[in-house]
């Protein structure tokens, strides 16, 4: 994968601002109990959550669901850290 470079966007005040709260949204296996899975995960990783943003749907199908939730990151570091972990996970196809 290749790294997105974020410094233009810096300069020009758009982007990611740092520490802020981020949305990030998982979708994986119906069965894995993702909406309390996925907080747990980013808590586990040392990240506050918000747990009153937790939103989830499922599929037509019933099989998938994906999950939406806020968190609060202080770097990117953080941020980035919230995507490896979910992704990580082998019951989360991917993460936006």
């Amino acid at each position: 994968m290749q790294e997105i470079d974020f410094s233009q966007a810096k300069k020009d005040g758009k982007g990611f601002q740092f520490p802020g709260e981020f949305e990030i949204t998982a979708m994986g296996n119906a069965g894995a109990d993702l909406p309390a899975h996925v907080p747990r995960l980013l808590e586990g990783q040392g990240l506050h959550v918000l747990h009153e943003t937790v939103r989830y749907k499922q599929s037509a199908s019933g099989n998938y669901v994906s999950v939406t939730v806020s968190f609060r990151a202080q770097t990117r570091e953080e941020y980035d850290a919230a995507h490896t972990v979910l992704r990580a996970d082998p019951d989360i196809r991917y993460t936006l």
